[in-house]
């Protein structure tokens, strides 16, 4: 069924002001101005926007679908994420990834629940590999990952700076970078090599490295969590300025960040303040990864698991506090990673562009959302539901 979408202020992610969108068959049909759009002769579901926000739907670039962590054992592998819980957080599109446990998931399993997910309603991508180095892959190679397996847009989260990485040679970084590229290029991707940064000493360096060294564009690589701890971000951001890419890691709150795990709030203003133009910054959830805290020993004392619902209270977050304009913002959470992973269609309301929404209200709280043409959230309540959810 088509859809009327009547009155909301449109946020494309560009200011348009109040705008009248047709939807049908999974796609925008139209955006005009209110009144502009009269159907008939086909069944229109209408949906009243006056005095809500229209903007497209978040992405989120580093999800954990089949659940992270394990650090503490099997008992603490996190559970795998529900698509209610992505609907819940204006969520429309997101890319799944493996972390530190290679051994007891593995990236068929990941395909298998982004599919799953893309049948429950919404669009999903995956990384091929998990923290380690040679990756694990499907075919045989990234390469061929990238070429042959549709979902598959890159390869990560590979861990560096890192206690529980494999400890990769800058050579061995180089070799995927390149994989990663040409895996890219044939299979009209991406190609993106994604890098889960940790609390070591060494920080960027093989970023840097990569930036001086190789002929590979910065664009093909971005590290992920940079904002762990003051100098980290420093670097990250040093490294944005000087054309590299960052992903933000959504979680902690500014009132209660210190310098060992700096809020999203303090990072995106220090960038703007620094120039970085805030096309080169993405925000992820990490959701449903562990969030395991060791001691100076290495030792393992306390675990507690992401949640999807971060990256909807810092797009809140960031607007409340005055850091970044509703524009800005649909740039942050759905323009920027669709443009940096050529998700084609995705991040922008135009005609011909994916059926991806999200409607606020006047205080931002999510009312409706819309993924591929389809209504998951409507006024506030939730109609998505996973295969084996309870009615």
């Amino acid at each position: 069924m088509a859809i009327h979408i009547r009155g909301g202020t449109l946020f494309a992610p560009e200011a348009l002001g109040p705008k009248d969108l047709l939807v049908a068959g999974g796609r925008i049909e139209a955006v005009t101005e209110p009144g502009a759009i009269q159907p008939g002769g086909f069944p229109v579901e209408v949906l009243d926007a006056q005095g809500l926000t229209v903007l497209p739907g978040f992405i989120d670039p580093h999800v954990h679908i089949l659940g992270g962590g394990g650090e503490g054992g099997p008992a603490t592998r996190a559970p795998e994420i529900r698509v209610e819980d992505i609907v819940r957080s204006g969520v429309t599109t997101l890319i799944g990834c493996l972390g530190t446990d290679g051994v007891t998931r593995h990236p068929a399993s990941l395909l298998a629940k982004a599919r799953a997910l893309d049948i429950e309603g919404v669009s999903t991508y995956v990384f091929v590999g998990s923290y380690e180095v040679p990756v694990r892959t499907v075919t045989g190679s990234v390469r061929s990952d990238l070429v042959l397996i549709d979902k598959v847009i890159g390869a990560g989260e590979i861990a560096i700076s890192d206690h529980r990485s494999s400890q990769p040679s800058f050579e061995e970084i180089a070799r995927l970078a390149a994989e990663c590229r040409v895996g890219g290029l044939l299979g009209k991707k991406a190609g993106v090599l994604h890098f889960h940064l940790g609390d070591g000493a060494r920080r960027l360096d093989y970023l840097w490295r990569l930036l001086r060294e190789t002929e590979i564009p910065p664009s093909q690589v971005i590290p992920t969590h940079v904002n762990r701890n003051r100098a980290l971000l420093e670097d990250a951001l040093a490294y944005a300025a000087a054309g590299g890419f960052i992903d933000l890691t959504a979680g902690v709150d500014p009132e209660n960040e210190t310098d060992d795990d700096v809020s999203v709030e303090t990072a995106v203003r220090l960038g703007l303040e620094r120039g970085v133009p805030i096309e080169r910054i993405m925000v992820s959830s990490d959701s449903h990864g562990s969030l395991p805290v060791f001691d100076k020993a290495g030792r393992l004392v306390g675990l507690t698991v992401a949640a999807q619902d971060t990256l909807l209270l810092k797009f809140r977050s960031l607007i409340r506090r005055g850091i970044l304009a509703p524009d800005q913002a649909a740039r942050l959470f759905a323009a920027n990673p669709a443009v940096y992973y050529k998700l084609e269609g995705k991040g922008r309301v135009a005609p011909g562009a994916d059926a991806d929404l999200v409607l606020f209200d006047e205080t931002r709280v999510l009312r409706t959302v819309i993924a591929k043409g389809r209504v998951l959230m409507r006024d506030g309540k939730l109609l998505a539901r996973g295969t084996f959810s309870a009615p």
